[in-house]
């Protein structure tokens, strides 16, 4: 078995790179072992949803893992033969549901049979995306590649108990197909979310009202957003109290570009709909249809699809660019990127193809 070595405090340094060199290794059925594991964060090493989306990959490809501790700072993966059925994973911690599902989903989109996994744990945390943002921007232009699957969320799962459940589902594909997202179009309409959970119900209202105005004082029409206010005799409700908002604007290229902000103690309810609205924005002022949390999330992607992907992001990443690294590593796909860190940026990838030998 090929074992192709990782050094995790290069680019940004950060579980980006633990994850997607997993998810590689998982999908292509080469071993890997990555090393100085978060160096440029503190603590470095493992964290507890590090581990649980390494244990959640090895789970599907019956791989054998060594350094799998919380705070190691390196760690061998060696993929075995691919699993389908029922899966349940839990972080035990708040740790975010949706950075495990980067892990897994490729790994999923590429098994030999029909993949179900319930996975427990934070559901909106900073610092990485909510469910919705899979759910309503990532999973519709995976679709339009091929991707047969869905997310759905249960229960929300906020800091510090977690305990948000997540369900998802996927069916193979035969290969993954690339994607153009170049042309922005215009600003068709702009829908949201603006969420809470054992809070008061002026929060929601008042993070709405607050993003809404922004939007219309930024000559923005058709916005409408949604409040889901949940109290603790609800289902859906998180253990722990939290609240905030997400964003989508619809192109008429079909696109969406997203943007969302998260409640914290003490945090005024009016700057929570503020930040999301004017990232927004901000995004949408650069007129890519890309924004630059779902440019980072379409590398491993398009490095695995078959044929020329373009995607033009409203900002390139040290996120990004250290994808995009990982993906030339790891699997040789070719990319091609006109554009400065920080600024608007056109990147053009030549996928591997892969093709599912189930």
């Amino acid at each position: 078995m090929v074992m192709i070595e990782i050094d995790g405090s290069f680019g940004e340094g950060g579980g980006q790179i633990l994850r997607n060199a997993i998810s590689f290794s998982a999908v292509i059925g080469n071993a890997v072992r990555v090393y100085n594991i978060r160096a440029k964060r503190a603590p470095p090493g493992l964290r507890p949803q590090h581990a649980t989306a390494i244990k959640a990959v090895a789970k599907i490809v019956n791989a054998n893992v060594k350094g799998l501790e919380v705070g190691s700072k390196e760690i061998f993966f060696y993929p075995g033969e691919k699993n389908s059925g029922n899966f349940f994973f839990d972080a035990g911690t708040a740790a975010s549901t949706t950075l495990i599902l980067q892990s897994l989903m490729p790994v999923m989109a590429f098994s030999n049979g029909k993949i179900e996994i319930e996975l427990r744990g934070g559901t909106n945390n900073p610092l990485a995306p909510p469910v919705e943002y899979l759910k309503e921007v990532l999973l519709p232009i995976l679709k339009r590649m091929g991707y047969k699957g869905d997310v759905e969320l249960i229960k929300r799962g906020f800091y510090p108990k977690g305990q948000g459940i997540v369900k998802t589902f996927s069916i193979p594909v035969d290969y993954l197909k690339s994607i153009e997202l170049v042309d922005f179009g215009k600003v068709e309409y702009i829908k949201g979310l603006s969420y809470s959970s054992l809070l008061p119900d002026h929060i929601a209202k008042r993070i709405a009202q607050s993003a809404k105005q922004l939007l219309e004082n930024s000559g923005y029409k058709n916005i409408e957003i949604d409040l889901e206010i949940l109290q603790k005799d609800e289902p859906k409700c998180s253990i722990s109290p939290g609240c905030g908002i997400i964003l989508y604007a619809y192109l008429s290229s079909n696109a969406i570009v997203a943007s969302d902000s998260l409640g914290k103690l003490g945090k005024p309810a009016e700057k929570v709909g503020f930040e999301a609205a004017n990232e927004l924005i901000k995004q949408l002022n650069t007129r890519a249809p890309v924004d630059k949390h779902l440019g980072d999330q379409l590398i491993i992607w398009i490095g695995l699809a078959e044929g020329l992907s373009r995607i033009k992001v409203s900002e390139l990443t040290l996120h990004t660019l250290t994808s995009v690294e990982i993906c030339k590593k790891l699997i040789g796909a070719n990319f091609k990127i006109d554009g400065k860190l920080g600024e608007s940026a056109l990147i053009t990838c030549k996928g591997i193809g892969l093709k599912n030998k189930f």
